[in-house]
């Protein structure tokens, strides 16, 4: 299967990509920063460096042409505590970013559409960005994944968190790769109980 992952170098990205990879799958890794493309590379998979608000992101997932279009675009900053400062270009990630790569997932036929949102309560600074992003991957019609609170390996909780609900990110990739083919709908991903 093709499968174009957005977001390949963030915190699920880059464990999810390999793992593509290892199941069989031809994978591109869209990034924004072309060092990291490198790395995309080095575990297989085809590197796209390209913005979610470029005019050339139509044009990148035509020239793949996925099957799957999965969107694990956060916009989120290296620490949490700068969190509050990132949180209009998680906004937008989430409302015009998604639209973005909704718009040129149909453009290139991608069957699926799978998309990154919460399973806790947001914020209220997030407005209704989560509500956005789920509507329109749902009208797609595609998948939303609810995850908890990444913890682990490149996220802002390496050794662990208390906070609810909660999940492992390389289990969070593995359960990720079960979707490909699942129908449109939502699931949330935490960690087994």
């Amino acid at each position: 299967m093709r499968v174009f992952v957005a977001g390949a170098s963030g915190a699920i990205g880059r464990v999810l990509v390999p793992m593509l990879v290892d199941a069989g799958h031809e994978v591109a890794g869209m990034t924004r920063k072309e060092e990291r493309a490198e790395l995309i590379a080095a575990v297989g998979a085809t590197p796209v460096v390209c913005d979610v608000y470029d005019y050339g992101l139509t044009a990148a997932l035509a020239d793949f042409g996925p099957e799957v279009v999965i969107n694990e675009i956060t916009d989120l900053p290296a620490k949490m505590a700068m969190f509050p400062l990132k949180i209009k270009g998680l906004n937008r990630a989430r409302t015009k970013g998604n639209d973005a790569l909704i718009a040129a997932a149909k453009a290139a036929g991608a069957t699926q559409f799978i998309a990154q949102s919460v399973a806790f309560k947001s914020p209220s600074i997030v407005g209704g960005a989560i509500e956005h992003l789920e509507a329109a991957t749902l009208a797609y019609p595609g998948v939303v994944l609810r995850y908890g609170y990444f913890y682990g390996l490149g996220t802002w909780y390496p050794d662990g968190t208390k906070q609810e609900p909660r999940v492992q990110v390389e289990y969070a990739a593995k359960r990720t790769v079960e979707f490909l083919t699942a129908e449109s709908g939502v699931c949330e991903i935490v960690d087994p109980a």
